[in-house]
């Protein structure tokens, strides 16, 4: 069953989240998940959701996500990101 991993990014250093994006973007190839949303436009529809980058993508399941999130190609990426942005991410099974 496929999973999905959405993150809510607030960036406080665009300069230094850049490289976060290149090694991020290099992790996601390398475990073949497929983006559905990254940095697009986002309208608040009900709650108190704080602004941001919002990430979505798609995983074959919750283990393929988890095994992305644990890699060293994405540990690099977290390690750049420290500083650069703070980070709420959640993985949830789906359809």
């Amino acid at each position: 069953m496929a999973a999905y991993l959405i993150a809510q990014v607030d960036v406080t250093d665009p300069r230094q989240y850049e490289q976060y994006k290149v090694l991020s973007s290099q992790a996601i190839a390398a475990h073949g998940a497929e983006i559905l949303a990254r940095g697009g436009e986002v309208q608040v529809l009900e709650g108190d959701v704080p602004p941001g980058r919002v990430v979505v993508l798609k995983f074959p399941d919750l283990a393929a996500a988890r095994a992305f999130y644990d890699s060293a190609e994405y540990r690099l990426a977290r390690q750049a990101r420290a500083g650069a942005a703070v980070m709420r991410m959640i993985a949830v099974q789906g359809v």
